[in-house]
């Protein structure tokens, strides 16, 4: 092992790093408005420009263009190789700007999406640009995938991440470290469901007897379903929403709830998968209708996994960095991978707080301390 390029090298950059995200924050960019979300890409297009990357854009009709960047091996092959994984949208809706506009304030930046994930992108082209410099680009393929729409499942990128991700030696997913700067070596997987309870509706006073009450069906279901939660599993059930009914004089004939499932592994996947679908109803007369099922893989912690978090672990003592590992129960586009077996490193963004609020924030004194770690691995692997 060479020695990777120090972090005070990095830390000298510091204020162009946050000019640069400053810029890319400043570019809103929700996942349900393609006009941002392509005005953004643009951007991160010409930014990229510099380093000579082959570009190829696969259009959208509803979600923002996906980008792909690559850069063959000195032999000009592209496959194999790095993937980076990034995402472009955020979960803000547009003006949240002046709800949480960008600021330094305690040794914090502010800004929505600053830490998911739009500081993780900075660290990307700063540390390509400063291996570049540095005559220190790795002989391996680079490919550097950028979503629009992973805040919202992943639908339209999960062709390109799967095909991508399967053919990598190694995926690089820069979703933020977790709190203490921890890479994360196991995301539990995410499944979603709809629970429709169907009645017979009815006038609440002058026919009460002749109504069927899908809020009453519903609510037996919902005991059940939380009950279903399995701390000593690792799995959980979270019903988030919940609709039904038209007036109070009226036997409402329909509820609907939605439903939030979280699993460890794929055997956790199948159990609690099957517990849900077999829902039955509970009053006489009522009817239960399920759709949904498993959106992102369990990402369990495999010998491929922890391999990789061990060198990622001796490149990082070498520049001064002591890694830590941690599990998680979000899920991210690394779980799409994950079915693979291929060697994933998760976490590799910036320490923060607040992602996904009105006060996201990056702690800045990580930014540097990543952004080596992001080159060491690619320098060194």
């Amino acid at each position: 092992m060479t020695n990777p390029i120090p972090v005070q090298v990095f830390e000298n950059q510091l204020p162009q790093m946050q000019a640069a995200l400053r810029e890319i924050v400043e570019l809103e960019s929700p996942s349900t408005n393609k006009p941002s979300l392509d005005r953004l890409g643009k951007r991160l297009v010409e930014m990229l420009a510099p380093l000579n990357p082959d570009i190829k854009i696969e259009n959208q009709l509803l979600a923002g263009d996906n980008i792909v960047a690559s850069w063959p091996d000195i032999n000009g092959d592209t496959g194999r190789g790095f993937l980076i994984l990034c995402h472009f949208d955020t979960v803000h809706a547009l003006g949240m700007l002046s709800d949480n506009p960008i600021r330094v304030s305690d040794g914090k930046m502010y800004g929505p999406g600053i830490l998911d994930m739009k500081a993780s992108i900075t660290q990307v082209i700063f540390a390509l640009q400063t291996l570049r410099n540095n005559d220190r680009w790795p002989a391996s393929p680079i490919t550097l995938l950028l979503t629009s729409d992973e805040e919202v499942g992943s639908e339209s990128s999960r062709p390109l991440i799967e095909s991508l991700g399967q053919n990598a030696d190694l995926v690089l997913c820069m979703e933020p470290a977790l709190p203490d700067g921890e890479l994360k070596t196991a995301r539990k997987g995410v499944a979603r469901f709809d629970v429709i309870a169907k009645g017979k509706a009815s006038h609440s006073g002058a026919a009460h007897e002749d109504g069927i009450n899908a809020i009453e069906e519903m609510a037996h279901q919902i005991i059940i379903l939380q009950k279903l939660t399995d701390y000593a599993s690792g799995s959980t059930i979270s019903v988030g929403k919940i609709t039904g009914g038209t007036r109070t004089n009226v036997v409402p004939d329909k509820c609907r709830i939605t439903v939030d499932m979280r699993v460890p592994t794929p055997s956790e996947a199948e159990r609690m998968i099957k517990s849900v679908k077999n829902l039955k109803p509970c009053i006489p007369g009522g009817e239960i209708h399920i759709t949904g099922g498993l959106e992102r893989d369990p990402m369990p912690r495999t010998p491929e996994i922890a391999e990789a978090f061990q060198r990622a672990s001796e490149i990082g003592e070498t520049i001064g960095i002591s890694l830590e590992e941690g599990s998680t129960g979000g899920g991210s586009d690394a779980n799409i991978i994950a079915p693979y077996g291929i060697p994933i490193l998760d976490g590799l963004g910036p320490q923060g707080d607040g992602a996904h609020t009105n006060n996201e924030s990056l702690t800045l004194s990580s930014m540097a301390a990543r952004t080596a770690l992001l080159a060491g691995i690619l320098s060194e692997w």
